[in-house]
Order: C-alpha cells, then structure tokens, then sequence
C-alpha cells in the first residue's frame, strides 16, 4: 500500500543466538534474519528485550544491527532497539543508525528507575534530535515507567514519536490512545493480543513468536489486520490453536520460552542459551513450552 510504513507490518523482535562461550554467534543471527524475511516477516528489530539488548555492550550493539541489515533482503526494513539506561547511551545508539541507514528506532523510556513523565519527556526529546522517526516502546511491566495515553499524546503532540509498541497488556488502552494522541500509529507488542489489537486498527506488529513459526504468525496477522469479518473468523480459530504458545510472550521467561519454541520447530540448534542474568528454564516450564510448541506444529503450523 502507497502509505506503508517502516514501522507497519511484521516487525519481528529477532532472538539473538550465542556461542558456547556467550559471545554473539553473529553467522548464526545473519541466518536467521533471512530465514524469517524468507517466511513472511517484513522487517527486523535487532536489540530489543528479546535480543537481550540489556547484556550486550555498546559495540556488540551496533555489530548486531549491522549484522542484521546487510543480511536483511531490501523489501525487509530494519529498525535497531536503542533503549538504555539513559539518554545518552540511547542518543549515541540512534546516531549509529541514522550514520547507517536505519529508517527508524525503537525506543524504551528510560530504565534506570522509575522516570516521572517529565524524564520521560526529556528522554525522548533528546534521541528524537538525532532526526530518526520513533518507534515508542510501551512495556510497563518490565521498565515500570508506563507511557500511558496521556503521555503519548504529549509525546505524539510535539513530533517525538510516530508509533507505539503497546505491550501493557491492557487492550483498552489503545481506545484511550487513539483519544489521546490521534494519528499515532499503534503496533501491536504482545503476542498474545494480536486478534484483539488487529481488529482494532493496529497497523504493526512488533513481534516474538514469528521467531519460531513465521509463515503462520505473519498469516495470523494478516488476518486479524485485514478490517475483513470474514478473515477475521479464519483469524479467530487460527488464534485459539496459537493462543497457548503465543502467550509465552508476555510472561518473564519470554526469552528463554521463545528460542526453546525455536529448538523444538526445528528453526535454532539444540542447546540455545541465553546470557546471564538469564538462566536454563527449570522443570516443568521447560516441559510445558515444549508440549505447547509440539500440540502447535502438530496442526501444521509453521
């Protein structure tokens, strides 16, 4: 479509593969940025909560995103996470890649603590000056700082963000958004919301489970974003089989949920680790992701 976005469609928050010794397996990541725009996926999001942006340092960072834009074909846009503890990490972050060619950024408040909606303001002031549109991320559950509808509006009024990555949880808020801030573009953030922010006008969808199963994922998507009834009932029994997978997205192994659903649908090796703080997923979780992952592909979904 003519007014299609970066920031519109599958964005998918990408995992981020390890060597055995921790360092980045930056091969392995460039494979899997082609597997998944090879299957659907319109667009990359290197560093985000899922590509366990908080452990890596500033160099790895940026080589990631890097990593991630020559191995992205042209049809797909790459958008880096600079979300950081302050504003200034994230300014030198989103400066990289504007100087690289990104089109856009993905932006947390900041997390150090919990900002007043002033920090926040003053936050995002400074890394839009960088000159890049903003993708706001909206993840009160893990930062403690909620952009709630009346600080987005405040943000959208004064040009700092485009979008939002809308992950409370709370399918309501993007009514009161829309209220706040019209013309602001929401994405969906949660897997686990997909049908009920699709219906609702979302017009993205920043990602997790396409990780593991891309062709049926984008396909979910395409459905419940379709403004068409009768998609929308294929999308509704699409979303009942997906929905006991899909909801590992929200919880506080996400990480470790996602590249184990990776492991067990054949797309990662055996063994996939994460860097610490982040440890092996104990018993019976680990056997639960497992059998969630397995009742999924038995349906045929991919």
């Amino acid at each position: 479509m003519p007014d299609k976005k970066p920031w519109h469609g599958v964005n998918l928050a990408t995992t981020l593969p390890f060597n055995e010794d921790l360092s980045v397996a930056y091969d392995a990541y460039a494979e899997h940025v082609k597997f998944t725009t090879d299957n659907g996926v319109t667009g990359i999001i290197p560093n985000g909560s899922l590509g366990e942006y908080q452990t890596l340092t500033e160099d790895e960072r940026k080589r990631v995103f890097l990593t991630a834009q020559e191995a992205a074909p042209e049809t797909a846009v790459v958008i880096p996470g600079v979300g950081a503890y302050g504003a200034l990490e994230s300014v030198r972050l989103a400066e990289h890649a504007a100087e690289n060619g990104a089109p856009a950024v993905m932006l947390l408040p900041p997390n150090a603590y919990k900002a007043s909606d002033e920090e926040v303001m003053d936050h995002f002031r400074r890394v839009a000056a960088v000159g890049l549109p903003i993708l706001a991320y909206n993840n009160p559950l893990d930062t403690k700082v909620d952009l709630h509808p009346q600080l987005l509006g405040r943000l959208h009024a004064e040009g700092l963000i485009v979008s939002v990555k809308e992950f409370s949880g709370d399918v309501r808020n993007a009514y009161a958004m829309r209220e706040q801030a019209p013309g602001l573009d929401i994405s969906i953030g949660s897997d686990d919301v997909v049908l009920e922010l699709g219906i609702n006008g979302a017009v993205g969808w920043v990602a997790g489970y396409p990780n593991a199963i891309p062709c049926s994922t984008v396909e979910l998507y395409n459905l419940a974003t379709s403004g068409d009834p009768a998609s929308w009932k294929r999308a509704h029994e699409m979303y009942v089989d997906l929905h006991p997978l899909l909801r590992w997205d929200s919880k506080p192994l996400f990480v470790q949920a996602i590249k184990l659903s990776q492991e067990v649908a054949g797309v990662a090796p055996k063994g996939t680790t994460t860097r610490p703080p982040r440890l092996p997923i104990p018993e019976p979780i680990r056997s639960q992701i497992i059998s969630d992952t397995e009742a999924v592909l038995a349906k045929g979904y991919r």
